[in-house]
């Protein structure tokens, strides 16, 4: 039996292209072929920087006689999760409800018509921790298709039924007000980790959403508290060893609580969105260590995640080569005090020792360390940190390098398109603009067709098979509008319009319900609807947003309404598990605050319509949408009718349908963009 995965597009289903196991992609001629032979389907569930994925691969799909038994008595198939998060969404949702928990990679067993009957996560080669092996769990499988198959159609019909109850209508929830968002704040303050920064224990995952949500709230109603829970978050993370102290960028996220110890992968929509809340950090608080965070992480994702046609990878995985022909995880990352010394001489290793808490006992694994910021390193020469982190990374440069997974995803390429574009236009680099304005480019010429529909996917300059679900309209539509307030360019609004027209047409349900993919998307046991955010927003909420921005842009009511009505499920969600909508908080907060339209116009080449427009980027009011450009031009509604001052750059601030006197001193500017206001 053939191995079919050597066409696919996806890194992780070419790593598995070489496996005794013959393989299928998700496809309707797969589930064909189950019928016709009488078997179940096997469907296994990953994605490339998943270090158990590649585990149970090494353990169980690369060996022959697994191989043998998975193909005589299934017809076997592999998602990539990144690829098809529909596919993974609907059988993810099977599996924590019949075993309370999920994760990858997922192991699912399928009748034929795609009913899963059966599931589970990573299982061993051989029992242990009181889990069955794979064999096991294969053979058993196999007995009861084959001796109760009945039973097995009774389970699957049930399964089945009680997922397609689950969809979720939020008519007359009615929007999220004062008290939900003040609840949401007390829950919140209630998980803190008033010690460590973050919320709940270990494992703990950079909130980054949620971070957003404080910031906006104290800039709405000026709790401080919000903002100390938001700045000392960051300042944690930032000082941890999630934080990669040479080479900037996060890792997933925190084995403890004390964000030590990170599981090291380098996901792409992680760096965006804490690229972007730590330059939203310093907007506020004027922190040097958010500036650098900030500007370092845009760093690392042009440097290490930029793809040669201009767009950005997915991920680095957490394993590499230790230089002794072993995977390890962390390898890459990680130092010794003996490591130190061979690259620095003895007296600068002590103090990189001191500097980034490397210990003799080591804070990882056999005597290793994750490099950290102690927080009482006390006054330090800068210059010498400099060097010592110079030749640290240049030493790592030599060591083998983490796999990186090089396809690109539509959603996190918007993510970083309004992060970076973000960065560069606080920071007075133009560059980042310029490499936000390319992958914005990659992503309209490539992902793109004529009919503004989106591919989920390319990988080198080819374009997926898989369409685009909610969140790739949602995210790709996010950074075009970032990218238009920062450049000017009112080409970006327009792009932002045909995307979100389509989230209005084919993914919104008749009471306003959002879906994750369209109307005329392939139907699978389930239309998958998730509302609530985790390593990246939701599709749901990141539509809300997007659509909320777009109608302060050009006055469309339509646009307006479907996010009004897309945060009925903040109303809900927020004030119960507020950690688990941080983005839909962020944009409740921006409909609470207006959000606020600022126009600026003058010529771009003016240095005061230049200082206009970044005092209108770094204000700090929720949502706030900035258009900048020549008096009278047509790129955006906003610079309608909207002259000059006396011959001078001007800012025009409006916000619930009444507008301020125009300003053309930076200091009224941010006075009309300040809480309160």
């Amino acid at each position: 039996m053939p191995n079919r995965l050597a066409q696919e597009t996806s890194p992780y289903l070419l790593q598995h292209a070489d496996n005794p196991v013959a393989w299928w992609p998700w496809s309707a001629e797969a589930f064909e072929e189950a019928r016709k032979r009488g078997v179940p389907v096997l469907l296994s569930v990953g994605y490339s920087s998943c270090h158990w994925c590649h585990v149970m691969a090494h353990e169980s799909f690369e060996d022959d006689d697994t191989a043998a038994y998975l193909n005589e008595h299934f017809v076997n198939v592999k998602v990539d999760r990144e690829e098809r998060p529909d596919v993974d969404a609907v059988y993810m949702e099977a599996v924590q409800a019949a075993t309370g928990q999920g994760g990858w990679p997922m192991t699912v067993f399928l009748t034929p018509d795609a009913e899963p009957f059966y599931f589970g996560t990573y299982f061993p080669p051989a029992p242990r921790h009181g889990m069955p092996s794979f064999r096991q769990v294969l053979e058993g499988v196999a007995a009861a298709w084959s001796g109760r198959r009945d039973e097995v159609a009774e389970v699957a019909g049930n399964i089945v039924r009680d997922l397609a109850g689950r969809s979720l209508a939020l008519e007359g929830q009615g929007q999220p007000g004062e008290e939900e968002l003040a609840q949401a704040l007390l829950g919140l303050t209630r998980e803190y980790d008033a010690r460590h920064g973050g919320f709940g224990g270990a494992p703990k995952f950079p909130p980054s959403m949620v971070v957003e949500f404080l910031l906006r709230h104290h800039a709405r109603t000026g709790a401080e508290g919000a903002l100390q829970m938001a700045a000392d978050t960051c300042e944690a993370m930032a000082r941890g060893g999630i934080y990669d102290q040479l080479g900037g960028g996060f890792a997933r996220y925190s084995v403890d609580r004390e964000w030590v110890v990170p599981h090291f992968e380098k996901m792409l929509y992680d760096n965006a969105l804490l690229c972007r809340v730590y330059a939203h950090v310093w907007r506020v608080t004027g922190s040097d260590l958010a500036r650098r965070v900030a500007l370092e992480t845009a760093d690392f994702m042009v440097r290490e995640l930029r793809t040669p046609e201009g767009g950005f990878a997915s991920a680095l995985d957490a394993d590499s080569d230790d230089g002794a022909g072993k995977h390890v995880e962390g390898a890459y990352y990680v130092w010794t005090p003996a490591q130190l010394t061979d690259v620095l001489g003895e007296q600068d290793a002590e103090f990189a020792a001191r500097y980034f808490g490397v210990t003799e006992e080591g804070t990882f694994e056999e005597g290793a360390s994750v490099l950290q910021l102690p927080q009482d390193a006390g006054v330090v020469d800068a210059a010498r940190v400099a060097s010592v982190r110079e030749r640290l990374l240049a030493a790592r440069e030599q060591r083998p390098r983490p796999g990186r997974d090089d396809k690109i995803v539509a959603a996190w390429n918007g993510l970083a398109v309004a992060a970076l574009a973000e960065v560069g236009g606080y920071f007075d680099r133009p560059d980042l603009v310029e490499r936000a304005t390319e992958a914005a480019d990659l992503l309209v010429r490539l992902h793109m067709d004529a009919g503004a529909r989106l591919a989920r996917t390319s990988k080198d300059g080819h374009t997926g098979a898989n369409a685009g679900v909610l969140e790739d309209y949602a995210n790709v539509a996010e950074g075009f509008l970032a990218l238009a307030a920062v450049s000017g360019e009112g080409a970006w609004l327009e792009f932002a319009g045909f995307l979100l027209d389509i989230v209005l047409d084919q993914f919104t349900g008749p009471e306003g319900q959002l879906y994750d993919t369209a109307h005329d998307a392939e139907q699978l046991i389930r239309r998958p609807q998730d509302p609530t955010d985790n390593a990246a927003p939701s599709g749901w909420t990141a539509a809300a947003g997007a659509l909320l921005s777009y109608a302060a842009h050009t006055g469309s009511e339509a646009h307006r309404t479907a996010a009004e009505g897309a945060l009925g499920v903040v109303k809900a969600i927020g004030p119960r598990a507020p950690r688990f909508i941080g983005w839909g908080l962020a944009v409740a907060e921006a409909l609470l605050d207006g959000p606020r339209e600022v126009a600026v116009v003058g010529a771009p080449d003016d240095p005061e319509a230049r200082k206009l427009h970044r005092a209108a980027l770094l204000g700090a009011a929720p949502g706030a949408v900035v258009a900048a450009g020549e008096p009278g031009g047509g790129e955006f509604p906003l610079l309608v009718d909207r002259p000059l001052v006396d011959g001078r750059p001007a800012a025009y601030v409006c916000r619930h349908f009444v507008c301020a006197a125009p300003v053309t001193e930076v200091e009224d500017l941010r006075r009309e963009l300040t809480p309160g206001r």
